[in-house]
């Protein structure tokens, strides 16, 4: 149980990783700059601290599958997410710069959580 004052996460986070060992979304982060992955990061973390949390920053998007949502420079980030148990688990990351997530972007998060559940997450 969380007490005043304590720092710890409710939840913790990690890439999804494909069977090849790569972490697309790590990969994603790592071509933003600095700034905009400093962006990112410290939304994931006040997702991360705050869960379950909402709208502005977080969105459920379909069963199982969250986004949190950054502002940058280049447009709105999105990570989508899923969370077993107390791990937040980042599927897809992407720049869109109309207001709906493209519908290739979703599949690609939707794939990857239904890989995850195959493996037993």
């Amino acid at each position: 149980m969380s007490q005043p004052g304590d720092s710890r996460p409710i939840l913790s986070v990690r890439f999804y990783a494909t069977a090849a060992g790569n972490e697309p979304v790590r990969e994603w982060l790592l071509d933003l700059t600095r700034d905009d992955r400093r962006t990112v990061g410290r939304d994931i973390k006040t997702a991360q601290y705050g869960w379950p949390l909402g709208m502005p920053l977080v969105r459920k998007v379909a069963p199982g599958l969250w986004e949190v949502r950054s502002h940058l420079a280049a447009g709105i980030a999105r990570v989508l997410f899923t969370v077993d148990d107390q791990t937040m688990v980042l599927l897809h990351g992407l720049v869109k710069k109309s207001q709906k997530t493209p519908a290739a972007d979703l599949g690609t998060a939707r794939q990857r959580l239904a890989d995850l559940r195959k493996e037993g997450l």
